[in-house]
């Protein structure tokens, strides 16, 4: 279930969002109703879960008399855990379909973009009474200089300037393992590559696009698995690259 955290940037709840997805991908979403958190490790980016080098250097200052010295030494280690435990659903942020991500998540033309709105997606997530799931905003940084806040979460809300393109908003879960003594066992994710959280469907999706160089054919298809999975829900192709009478010179 969604939580709240002041120090998470939200946007609007009126705020479009955009989930890009190949059509495996998405027949996968409305047979599951559920959306796949990754594992942060199996991500590109090394740096995901990273602290700014800052951070580390002001943690003796910031912690004295609040933390014992080998105690602040030690938080490195801590945090560098929380990777493995760590799942992420990446949506980007705009008002309008972005051309670059078209191009970035699709490997064919046969490519859908989910249109929702960060109030929609929060809404959709009541389903899951098994997780917390807090959403926001990514922040793009200089790794080598600037500073974030302290704590296990922040660091999966924030990446660097390098994927500023991204304009990302995340839904971020921290899941644990345990063992018999009811310790948290931080040697063993408690999933493998990812989860599939519970949604809403009805309430996440709000209308299907169909990639701009889709084959003439897709949009009933699409039509037809939504209607198999009693979904009624506006199925448009992207007009990004036809040409027609909105062109003028």
């Amino acid at each position: 279930m969604y939580r709240d955290d002041s120090e998470i940037e939200k946007p609007n709840d009126e705020d479009r969002i955009w989930r890009y997805m190949d059509f495996t991908k998405f027949v996968s979403l409305l047979h599951s109703s559920a959306l796949h958190f990754a594992r942060v490790d199996k991500l590109e980016d090394p740096f995901e879960g990273s602290f700014p080098r800052v951070n580390v250097q002001l943690r003796s200052k910031r912690y004295k008399g609040k933390m014992p010295p080998n105690n602040i030494k030690l938080l490195s280690a801590f945090y560098k855990q929380f990777v493995k435990h760590t799942f992420v659903s990446c949506w980007h942020l705009g008002k309008y379909q972005s051309a670059a991500m078209w191009k970035l998540y699709l490997q064919s033309n046969e490519g859908i973009a989910i249109r929702s709105t960060f109030g929609k997606l929060r809404e959709s997530l009541k389903k899951d009474k098994n997780h917390d799931v807090y959403i926001g905003k990514v922040k793009y940084i200089r790794y080598n200089k600037d500073l974030i806040p302290e704590g296990s979460l922040f660091p999966y809300f924030h990446k660097r300037m390098s994927f500023e393109h991204e304009k990302e908003l995340r839904a971020v879960i921290q899941a644990f393992s345990y063992d018999k003594k009811g310790d948290i066992d931080w040697a063993k994710s408690p999933y493998g590559s990812g989860l599939n959280v519970p949604v809403d469907l009805n309430i996440l999706i709000d209308r299907i696009v169909l990639a701009p160089l889709c084959p003439s054919w897709q949009k009933e298809v699409v039509e037809s698995v939504l209607n198999r999975y009693d979904l009624e829900k506006a199925v448009v192709r992207s007009l990004l690259y036809v040409k027609d009478d909105r062109i003028v010179y």
